[in-house]
């Protein structure tokens, strides 16, 4: 476990300056600084930890993170760049380009300004769609700018470039740019500018052209303190006092862009980089500094398909939902048309934040309905009118990305095993009370599932034999009678057979949800019998799963796991009538917490290692 200093590599390129020297304490042989390699595995510039150590020789595979492993080199590199004259006009290559033609890696980048003179600004992408003789041409005659974005840039901005963007930073700027770790650059047009030499750099036009994208550029808009992503590298901003922490999976690179301040009690200054190993944990910032924070976190699609929306999100690692949005379901379409929509959404979910299908690691859909989950196959879905239907190998098939299924109660409880109430156990049961009773199991540590990877539909236990029809066929059914269904049909029949009772003052039975018996609890008794007894259901319910499945915790979703105090009778129930009684394994009983993210997460978490 470690903090320790970074200590860059230097470059002097024709067009740096002396800012990063003189203001930002960097320490180098030359006047100009045009670069600094904050965090470089890079043979070209290697970083330097406080040993005076390259970081190849001394960070282990443990200090680096479970994420690095996953790729077969260091995956990003952290620069500054100190632009006292213009860049030349460049594009660099995609990874399938790259290693069919240059045996390297790609390069996707982005900049976060630190600093911007008055009139400084950046090229960035076609201002229109081109053809390659037009950018020829433009080249040839010295016009290139002319068919390029042309932004005037502000400090604390970002801006994702994608491999393949044509682009150049202008003079004026001061960036802190985060990319792969590659060098590999295809320059198209430098001024006709004489090196210290005497020389034209070389320029790189034809391969530029095969690589670069010809159609009119969008710049991605940024919210909130994530900068960039991508599979490579994850860039946030924090400013000011804040406890941040690693959890094993990903180091974090800490760079000052501005400030003043500590981190975890060393001094820290614009211009200071900190590696932060990936099984350090907390640590603390003070002061007032601003940080870029770069890490490598893995991504996920995760899908909630309803009957009446789609709803998805794009998970990573740590259970953070990037960007989230919904669309209809439209199921009298056909399940072709739902797929459809599936898979349209999983792309513009990752067009919003720039991710490629490459990107992720898979799609979760949490569907409602049997499914066999090892062919990814919808057996049979009374809300959707399906019979088998193989939706994985649908949106598989439009999105170019795999695809795992579960039912949409098991996702849910893997949601909230993973990100929500149920964290912390290996063995846990999940209701979620709503419409019917949904329900998922986790059994040392893992999704339950059991026979065809079907899930389990603990709402379909019988707890009153010869009792109440239930929309399965059978009679007695927990769902029956302790679905929110349930608790709005037996309040709007209390209402009808009593017509004195202080429901009424809500307008009618048509006006009851299942929020309304627990709001007249406390001053109506036609309200309080009907919670009392579907309390004591719902207890029996949760007595029969503490006994078959000796959970460490039972997590209670649906709208009425939000009514105050719910859980204290149903624990008191569960503790005194378990099996075992006082003698049985502690079962607590709680609330849940991912409420409706739970779908996203755990459909994303299907893909996720245990």
């Amino acid at each position: 476990m470690s903090i320790q200093k970074l200590t860059p590599a230097c470059k002097n390129y024709l067009w740096g300056g002396s800012k990063l020297k003189e203001k930002y304490g960097k320490q180098a042989e030359d006047d100009v600084v045009a670069e600094t390699w904050e965090l470089s595995f890079h043979p070209d510039g290697l970083t330097r930890g406080e040993d005076g150590q390259p970081l190849t020789k001394t960070l282990t595979a443990r200090e680096l993170g479970q994420n690095v492993r996953g790729f077969p080199f260091f995956p990003v590199l952290v620069k500054f760049i100190d632009a006292k004259g213009d860049l030349s006009f460049q594009v660099h290559p995609s990874d399938a380009y790259a290693l069919k033609n240059e045996n390297s890696f790609g390069k996707t980048e982005m900049w976060y300004v630190v600093e911007a003179e008055a009139g400084a600004g950046i090229y960035l992408g076609f201002n229109r769609d081109v053809t390659k003789d037009e950018v020829r041409a433009a080249v040839a005659d010295g016009s290139i700018k002319n068919l390029l974005n042309f932004y005037p840039v502000r400090a604390g901005e970002t801006y994702f470039i994608p491999s393949g963007t044509v682009h150049a930073i202008c003079r004026g700027c001061l960036i802190l740019e985060i990319q792969q770790n590659s060098n590999l650059t295809y320059r198209v047009y430098d001024y006709d500018r004489i090196d210290k030499n005497g020389q034209k750099r070389p320029l790189h036009v034809e391969k530029a052209l095969a690589v670069m994208r010809p159609e009119r550029f969008v710049p991605q808009k940024r919210t909130g303190d994530l900068l960039g992503v991508s599979r490579y590298f994850t860039a946030r901003k924090y400013t000011g006092e804040q406890t941040l922490g690693t959890d094993g999976k990903t180091f974090h690179c800490v760079t000052c862009v501005g400030g003043f301040g500590t981190l975890q009690g060393r001094e820290m200054r614009a211009g200071d980089s900190f590696f932060v190993s990936a099984d350090h944990g907390a640590y603390r910032m003070e002061g007032s500094a601003e940080v870029v924070v770069t890490s490598v976190r893995r991504y996920y699609l995760g899908i909630d398909l309803g009957g009446t929306f789609i709803k998805g999100g794009v998970v990573d690692d740590a259970g953070n939902i990037l960007v989230s949005d919904k669309v209809a379901t439209e199921s009298r379409r056909g399940a072709d048309a739902v797929a459809g929509r599936i898979a349209d959404l999983c792309l513009s979910l990752l067009a919003s934040v720039g991710l490629e299908p490459a990107d992720v690691c898979g799609v979760g859909i949490g569907v409602p309905g049997l499914v066999d989950g090892e062919s990814g196959e919808v057996l049979y879905s009374n809300n959707l009118k399906w019979s088998h239907f193989a939706i994985a190998d649908r949106v598989k098939k439009a999105t170019g990305i795999k695809v795992r299924i579960a039912n949409d109660a098991d996702a849910a409880a893997l949601g909230e095993f993973r990100f929500g109430a149920g964290r912390g156990v290996d063995n846990a049961v999940m209701i979620t009370i709503g419409t019917g009773v949904g329900s998922g199991v986790i059994a040392d540590g893992r999704l339950y599932r059991g026979n065809g990877r079907a899930g389990v539909e603990i709402g379909h236990m019988v707890i009153r034999a010869g009792g109440r029809r239930c929309n399965c066929g059978r009679r007695g059914c927990f769902e029956a009678y302790c679905s929110a269904s349930a608790l709005v049909r037996e309040t709007k029949r209390a209402m009808r057979q009593n017509k004195q009772s202080k429901l009424w003052e809500i307008g009618g039975p048509d006006r009851v949800d299942g929020k309304t018996a627990f709001a007249f609890y406390d001053r109506d008794e036609t309200a309080k019998k009907v919670v009392d007894d579907y309390m004591a259901l719902l207890a029996e319910g949760l007595v029969n799963i503490s006994s078959m499945y000796r959970p460490q915790k039972i997590v209670i979703g649906g709208g009425v796991s939000a009514e105050p105090g719910i859980t204290v009778p149903l624990q008191e129930a569960v503790d005194k009538r378990s099996f075992g009684g006082e003698l049985a394994p502690a079962c607590r009983v709680v609330p849940a917490e991912a409420g409706n993210r739970a779908g996203i997460l755990g459909a994303a978490a299907l893909w996720m290692k245990t």
